[in-house]
């Protein structure tokens, strides 16, 4: 029975996450990021500078009022569309990449219209020292608009390119960043699968239950890391750990003592991390450490949520006349180390050390709140 509603959960969890694997576009994803902001006004500038020395057709004709002018409207109308396409950046990633971009597009070209349409209103306003309707005319309101669209032009074929270059950039660094976490699994999975097996079977005579829960855990420990990159909570990758641990517990018995401390449990709902972080670090600490040492070893493993930082320290003992370990355990640190790089930037670190046969790995990130589980 249990078997049966375990076998009903798997088909239902694999239909939900194939139903949430659209190819998503990386085209306006984290648009509010400063790095972008400022990417997008420097060069904002330089078009700027372009159109001025266009328009004067030569340097000495240049006004600097004139250049500042320029400098202000074009970066208003670029900060205010990333502002707007970050708003609305959920919208953006449900439609496909050509929408996206021709909906953006044409968003860009009304703001030029509002921009222009609304600098008018406030020169025609102080022009005149009396509030006079005559003074709006059309001409008046709409002056210089068949200019400012021939410049939102240029500026929307700039930004969208720019976008479609960055997007073209994220999916070659996240290409090349899976290709190799694939390479690494490939690696890692094959030993782990055959003591797992191994174990079950020398089970399912003595203890057929017990059997059973360790194939439910490999089961979902391997539909895990077949998954795409993404962020899961704290708590879930956690969990993924467990399962993982209880595994290794059946094959290592009492060899295997894991610590878990989590000063602050009620937060690990709200604080995301790089799927599979722990794992593989908890399987370096059991395969180069646990495993080479005969008697009762201890892993523990800390985490410490700060105001705006997650620390995450794991120890675990090894020998230290193997020289083996420390390059196993410095695949799978530099591995980590590009995901993290990949979401966190320069905000994420992870550091390794080794003394009194203790082996010290320190991951370290400024975390993302999420929506915690009331």
């Amino acid at each position: 029975m249990r078997s049966k509603n375990f076998a009903r959960q798997q088909i239902e969890a694999n239909a939900t996450y194939r139903q949430g694997q659209k190819t998503s576009a990386y085209v306006f994803t984290n648009m509010g990021h400063w790095q972008y902001i400022v990417e997008l006004f420097v060069a904002s500038c330089v078009l700027a500078l372009v159109l001025v020395v266009a328009k004067s057709q030569s340097l000495q004709s240049i006004w600097s009022f004139n250049v500042l002018q320029y400098i202000i409207y074009i970066n208003w109308v670029v900060i205010a569309f990333a502002v707007i396409v970050n708003y609305f950046q959920a919208f953006f990633n449900r439609i496909s990449q050509i929408k996206g971009l021709m909906i953006s597009f044409l968003l860009l070209q009304l703001i030029v219209i509002v921009t222009t349409f609304s600098l008018n209103v406030v020169e025609a306003t102080f022009c005149c020292h009396t509030f006079n309707l005559s003074n709006y005319t059309a001409a008046r309101l709409f002056d210089g608009l068949t200019l400012h669209l021939t410049y939102g032009i240029l500026l929307g074929a700039f930004c969208l390119r720019y976008l479609y270059i960055r997007d073209q950039w994220q999916r070659q660094q996240n290409s090349e960043l899976e290709s190799r976490i694939q390479a690494m699994q490939a690696r890692i999975q094959p030993h782990f699968l055959f003591n797992s097996l191994n174990s079950v079977v020398s089970l399912i005579t003595i203890d057929p239950e017990k059997a059973e829960d360790a194939l439910i855990n490999l089961s979902q420990l391997f539909r895990v890391s077949f998954q795409q990159l993404r962020l899961v909570t704290l708590a879930e990758e956690i969990r993924i750990c467990k399962q993982y641990i209880a595994i290794e517990k059946i094959r290592l018995a009492d060899r295997l003592n894991v610590t878990w401390r989590l000063p602050n449990p009620k937060y690990l709902d709200a604080i995301q991390i790089p799927l599979l972080s722990l794992q593989p670090l908890l399987e370096n600490s059991i395969f180069h450490g646990v495993e080479r040492i005969s008697g009762l070893c201890e892993v523990s493993i800390l985490v410490e949520i700060l105001d705006t930082r997650v620390n995450i320290v794991i120890t675990n003992p090894y020998q230290e006349d193997m020289g083996s370990v420390r390059q196993g355990h410095g695949i799978a640190l530099e591995n980590i180390k590009q995901r993290l790089k990949a979401y966190y930037g320069r905000h994420a670190s992870l550091q390794s050390s080794a003394s009194d046969h203790v082996f010290t790995t320190v991951l370290s990130y400024k975390y993302l709140k999420h929506k915690a589980k009331e």
